[in-house]
């Protein structure tokens, strides 16, 4: 008898169960009409007052169950009717004034995964529909392991929002001889150049480089070099810890970056196409007076030619090439619940003494937004010969992180002839 009342009770603690999810990190608003201010913010969604717009918010769980909403906000003046859709269901509910976990109503989650909540308004008689701050969760499929950006602390509304960035970190067994240049391929399938994107090819310890969608006019090849000197305000590296700039192409922009270390950067306006392959190429050498050269370019199959990006001077180095990488980041938090995909291929690093040697493995990891489980939407992987790198939307067939991938060399090594590289 004492037992089964244990059981009773360790079995309602868990289907009473309810988590307050704060809709500044977890949710989108999605808006039709130009005028339409609706916002997500740290505080939650303000400026809702069109029937056009719908808020998602995304939730995953880790096992089926039933699921029951509650709304916690205020409606300032007057009444609202708004709906609330998961899986195709809509149930609407009224709201007036405070709202402390009012019940929108309850739905059977058939299994596990991402859950998307859908949310707009149908009727008010006051400016808006309501300021809605978080949204509460109870029921069977809620537990310890439901995952989301449960607070703000570092920052993390805006980078759970971003989305988890992804890497392909290359690993090679023979090291006898220095890594003097680094070739890769990147090719982004079409529909996946959303706004936002960074499709990184040639990372190393010192910098990174390859093509972005900055907006929906506008698209950049970016290289940059961090200096040595850890700051994220550029203006506070000492003289002699700067980056220097030693050539750079035609149309080249340059200038000095910050916020996530800081250096030297470069970029060039070009309006790169989803489907199409380019090509990257990367050089690092020591140089006299304790600096290290490095200098990147880009091949425009368009134009069919290599592009130098530019080439900077690093102080206080004396290497070559080590931590060889790609990454996939999003960089815009409205657009993180879009899904992006690239393909990354055909990697090759030429040693110092001239050989060519294939990079065909590579470690799967993320950034701490996937490795505190706020964000389950990360894959990377072996497709049809060529690693990729996928993130964002919400989808549920995720990666094991550190997860080694290997591909099978084509053995035929870049044909470029250096002396006409400029």
């Amino acid at each position: 008898m004492f037992l089964s009342v244990i059981l009773l009770l360790v079995s309602f603690n868990i289907t009473a169960q309810k988590l307050s999810v704060p809709l500044g990190g977890n949710s989108w608003a999605i808006t039709k009409e130009k005028d339409d201010k609706a916002e997500v913010t740290d505080s939650g969604w303000i400026n809702w007052n069109k029937v056009s717009t719908v808020f998602i918010n995304y939730i995953h769980v880790s096992q089926k169950g039933s699921l029951q909403v509650y709304f916690n906000g205020e409606v300032i003046k007057g009444n609202s009717t708004v709906q609330c859709t998961i899986n195709g269901m809509g149930k609407r509910v009224a709201l007036s004034g405070k709202l402390n976990d009012l019940s929108v109503g309850e739905w059977i989650i058939n299994k596990p995964g991402y859950i998307k909540i859908e949310i707009k308004g149908i009727q008010k008689t006051g400016d808006v529909f309501a300021m809605i701050d978080h949204l509460s969760f109870a029921g069977t499929c809620i537990n310890n392991a439901t995952a989301f950006v449960k607070n703000n602390d570092d920052n993390y509304f805006y980078w759970g929002r971003r989305g988890p960035s992804v890497h392909l970190n290359y690993t090679i067994d023979d090291t006898a001889d220095k890594m003097e240049w680094f070739y890769n391929e990147i090719t982004v399938p079409k529909g996946n150049d959303v706004i936002g994107s960074y499709f990184m090819a040639n990372g190393f310890a010192e910098g990174y480089f390859g093509i972005q969608v900055n907006s929906a006019t506008e698209r950049r090849v970016l290289f940059s070099v961090w200096s040595p000197y850890t700051t994220d305000d550029p203006k506070a590296i000492p003289e002699d810890k700067r980056i220097v700039l030693v050539n750079k192409g035609k149309d080249i922009v340059t200038a000095e970056f910050g916020n996530e270390g800081s250096g030297g950067q470069s970029f060039l306006r070009y309006n790169w196409k989803a489907g199409i392959t380019y090509k990257f190429l990367t050089r690092a050498i020591p140089v006299e007076n304790n600096y290290t050269n490095y200098t990147s370019y880009f091949f425009a199959p368009e134009l069919n030619q290599w592009l130098l990006i530019a080439s900077f001077n690093r102080p206080y180095t004396n290497t070559y090439l080590t931590k060889l990488h790609s990454f996939l980041e999003n960089f815009e938090p409205e657009k993180g619940n879009i899904t992006r995909k690239a393909f990354y291929h055909n990697q090759w690093i030429r040693t110092n003494k001239g050989e060519w040697k294939p990079l065909n493995k590579a470690i799967f990891t993320s950034d701490a937004t996937a490795r505190k489980a706020y964000r389950l939407d990360y894959c990377g992987g072996v497709e049809k010969g060529k690693f990729f790198l996928r993130n964002c939307g919400f989808f549920n067939d995720s990666t094991k992180l550190n997860s080694l991938f290997k591909i099978q060399s084509t053995g035929l090594s870049p044909v470029i002839d250096f002396s006409l590289l400029k």
